[in-house]
């Protein structure tokens, strides 16, 4: 199974999204976007993971989510990663929040003794809306910067659970699937 660590937002913040960066789809820019039932924060990417280790994986998820709260998010701002020269993921923010940024390390703590690597970048929460193709080039995406400019969007969000998703990857696009959730009181 491929699976991640992630928050899922409820649908009608996904369709609002979904409806706010039309303008950006309509480009000709070689992307593959994400699905609007699709869209959701990844706090942890695991891989390939056998089966029969889930309830390793959903002991982890409850370690990691004691104590935490409800997490109210801002999402808003648009970019792109790794920059406009070369883009590679279309996302949009979320703003830093210390109980965010302590339950994404506290999912980091847990799944580490389980044999996932510790992510060696810095958390940078945001919620990728598209990727290129394989074959994009640069410079398909002249005039990224100003495109994304004139996207607004800003939303509030309470996240009330930390889901175990598995991913099935599809020619459509991932198709992602709760495993195991964990709710924030």
């Amino acid at each position: 199974m491929r699976l991640f660590v992630a928050l899922n937002f409820p649908p009608q913040l996904r369709q609002a999204l979904s409806e706010a960066t039309a303008p950006l789809r309509e480009l000709a820019w070689p992307v593959k976007w994400v699905r609007d039932d699709g869209i959701h924060l990844t706090l942890k990417f695991l891989g390939e993971v056998a089966e029969e280790r889930e309830p390793d994986l959903r002991a982890a998820l409850t370690r990691a989510v004691a104590g935490a709260r409800a997490l109210p998010l801002v999402l808003g701002g648009f970019g792109v990663f790794p920059d406009v020269h070369r883009p590679r993921v279309v996302w949009v923010g979320v703003t830093p929040d210390p109980a965010l940024e302590l339950l994404q390390h506290q999912v980091e703590r847990e799944f580490a003794p389980l044999g996932f690597a510790t992510e060696a970048r810095a958390f940078r929460p945001h919620v990728t809306l598209g990727r290129a193709t394989r074959d994009a080039r640069p410079a398909a995406f002249t005039g990224v910067e100003a495109a994304l400019d004139r996207v607004t969007y800003e939303q509030a969000v309470v996240i009330e659970a930390v889901d175990l998703m598995q991913s099935t990857l599809q020619s459509g696009g991932a198709v992602y699937h709760v495993r195991h959730s964990e709710r924030l009181p």
